[in-house]
């Protein structure tokens, strides 16, 4: 059985390097070698995956890393591929995504010199307790940003109905819907929030057509401002509310992106977007092990770091006034100095 796994390792990793023949002949001067496992959705799902991989590409240019990737076409495929990347003594390898995290809790324990780190999950050692030292848990404060776009949906909202479109149904994305009505309320405490999700597996994150399914029923119920956190689902969303065209050039329906800042997607269809700065947390990560400075356990990401924060650009500026830009940033200020507890839908 062993050395069918093993075989089995060298022709995955085999699959894996080859894709990346060239680079490799063209990048033996660089400093570390670091790999990243996508989730189901892919790198370029414009949100969560794709800001995971805008950080890795900026760490490859500045600090001269070799940066390899792998797109999993099923869950199955996940494992063995952070098995080829320790396999091959890469100096950090990352998972993005939760549901990675059991997969990885066997990897780093098999490969405990080899420094990991995955994207909204946490790992622990073998007492269920302690933080794994040889992994790096990179959490955000979701509800908190949430909060924020909460405020300014509930602002904007002609119907006083809101909706949100979930990925898959776990506490994570609760944590998502729970700021965001909490932040939808505290403008409009009778506000009414419309909650679906996509499903219940992986196959939630890639499934734009029951996004939109779910948008378009929202909309039937009075929804007229839609936050997504959905991965590549979400898109869905964008196109159902372009559906409904605009009024003297305004939207009759908005969506709130989500991860990445979505607001270019369906220019003036987006209100705003929920970022979550995975990019930033990659990179100080990849840093971190370059300056052989890796610290395993949890590195938490909220509004006090800018971990989390909400979108304006040329977009949006224009659908959202100052005097709720203002409301906003309060609530911001509020939230950082604790004056403000957003419910952590999680912690329960």
């Amino acid at each position: 059985m062993k050395t069918k796994i093993a075989i089995f390792l060298i022709c995955l990793s085999a699959i894996i390097f080859s894709s990346c023949a060239s680079q490799t002949e063209a990048r033996k001067d660089c400093n570390i070698k670091v790999g990243i496992v996508f989730d189901i959705g892919g790198k370029n799902d414009r949100s969560f995956n794709a800001a995971a991989w805008e950080g890795v590409q900026r760490a490859e240019k500045d600090l001269n890393v070799c940066l390899y990737d792998v797109e999993p076409g099923n869950p199955t495929s996940i494992e063995p591929a952070m098995r080829a990347f320790a396999e091959k003594n890469f100096d950090l390898i990352i998972g993005v995504g939760f549901a990675q995290g059991p997969i990885m809790q066997k990897v780093a324990n098999d490969y405990p010199n080899i420094n990991f780190a995955i994207v909204d999950g946490v790992i622990f050692e073998k007492d269920g307790k302690t933080p794994k030292q040889n992994v790096a848990s990179l959490v955000f404060r979701e509800h908190e940003g949430s909060y924020l776009v909460g405020m300014i949906a509930a602002s904007k909202s002609k119907t006083g109905v809101l909706g949100f479109v979930g990925g898959m149904d776990i506490p994570l994305i609760h944590r998502f819907a729970k700021g965001y009505e909490e932040g939808a309320k505290s403008v409009n405490p009778n506000v009414k929030l419309v909650t679906n999700y996509v499903g219940v597996t992986d196959a939630a994150w890639n499934n734009p057509g029951k996004g939109k399914e779910l948008a378009l029923s929202q909309i039937g119920q009075g929804a007229d401002v839609i936050f997504t956190a959905a991965g590549n689902s979400g898109l869905g969303a964008f196109d159902a509310v372009e559906q409904f065209g605009k009024t003297n050039d305004e939207a009759n329906k908005f969506v709130i992106g989500v991860d990445s800042n979505q607001n270019g997607v369906k220019p003036g269809f987006v209100l705003t977007s929920m970022v979550k700065r995975v990019d930033n947390s990659v990179y100080d990560v990849v840093k971190e092990v370059l300056n052989k400075q890796f610290n395993g356990g949890f590195h938490v990401f909220g509004l006090d770091k800018d971990g989390v924060a909400y979108s304006m650009d040329d977009n949006n500026k224009s659908l959202i006034s100052a005097e709720v830009l203002q409301k906003v940033e309060e609530s911001r200020r509020k939230i950082v100095s604790g004056e403000i507890k957003v419910t952590d839908a999680m912690a329960k």
